[in-house]
């Protein structure tokens, strides 16, 4: 990928002894609980990928209908000489609509992209480069604290920070203002936030969104058993548990949890221990909270952000903030 392309903090980690140290933890607790950060192996992204393009699950289309119509306006209110931040990129495939935007205004920009997976930091910049012969991507593979020593370290730099997605969601509401206030500490005055926040709206709705009637997000929740068994030596029968969701009114939170269908006993040979589980236990796996406008303008104020503006999508489920750090950043 040439001159353009450079990799940072790409180095080696025991991820499989940090795995099976968090899987002994969370199967340990009470209740039971497997961190979300776990279903995103090989293959459980390549089902997210498919849960993206189900009807039912209509966050990614919502915000790229808000970036389709809005990142002209986007560009316009952040001005010129910026670096796109990107925190958990991914494949950057809706990034890519600001680079559009940005690119008719000037004729270079620097993106840099932050993500856990040096593969898909790679495979993103490969595609973004051969699209895009005034951009230059500079990826940073490792936990989002690698992108705030980045950001740290060139804090003379004009910075747009994308938190795209909803990733907020998987925060509990504490932990979503004390991120946003990590992200805030490490920014100037002269840079802002783009963040994408799902709404809340109807139980069925959103419950339907993350319990799809083809199985698709049963086959992402389940899959991270398959990877308990293919890495730790785990002996799951699938067939023994089901994914459940529920949407919590008053909490404003979808709670995803694997659920066992009968007494059993499950060992995993890497931690040399054996769990049982009772019918009906459930092992939290993931929750995704959703916002009220209220809710957001709120989080902005505790968390020392000033809105400059917002955009919804044309059915009102979905919400794009770009917020400054305000006057004492």
């Amino acid at each position: 990928m040439g001159e353009r392309f450079t990799l940072i903090g790409d180095v080696p980690t025991d991820t499989r002894a940090e795995f099976a140290a968090d899987i002994e933890e969370g199967l340990r607790s009470a209740p039971r609980r497997i961190a979300c950060r776990w279903l995103y192996d090989e293959k459980g992204s390549r089902i997210f990928e498919e849960i993206c393009e189900l009807k039912e699950y209509y966050p990614t289309r919502a915000e790229t209908e808000i970036l389709e119509v809005r990142s002209p306006r986007i560009v316009e209110l952040v001005g010129s000489g910026v670096t796109c931040v990107e925190l958990g990129s991914g494949n950057s495939i809706k990034t890519r609509l600001l680079i559009d935007a940005f690119l008719e205004s000037t004729s270079e920009l620097d993106y840099v992209s932050v993500d856990i997976s040096p593969s898909a930091i790679r495979s993103g910049a490969r595609d973004l480069l051969a699209a895009y012969e005034g951009l230059s991507v500079t990826g940073i593979a490792g936990e989002y604290r690698r992108g705030f020593e980045w950001m740290a370290a060139n804090s003379e730099k004009k910075k747009l920070v994308l938190w795209l997605g909803s990733n907020i969601g998987n925060l509990d509401r504490p932990g979503g203002e004390a991120f946003l206030r990590e992200i805030r500490r490490h920014m100037t005055r002269d840079d802002h936030l783009l963040m994408g926040v799902d709404l809340r709206k109807d139980k069925e709705t959103l419950e339907a969104a993350y319990d799809d009637p083809g199985g698709v997000t049963a086959r992402f929740n389940l899959n991270v058993l398959s990877r308990i068994n293919a890495e730790l030596g785990g002996d799951f029968d699938l067939d023994a548990f089901t994914h459940e969701v529920l949407y919590e009114v008053e909490a404003g939170r979808v709670v995803t949890n694997l659920v066992s269908l009968r007494d059993q006993r499950v060992r995993i040979a890497a931690l040399e221990v054996e769990f049982e589980f009772t019918d009906g236990e459930h092992i939290h796996t993931e929750d995704s909270h959703k916002y009220s406008p209220g809710e957001i303008d709120e989080l902005a104020a505790r968390s020392g952000f000033e809105r400059v503006e917002h955009w919804s999508d044309a059915g009102g489920r979905f919400s794009l903030e770009l917020f400054s750090p305000g006057s004492t950043a």
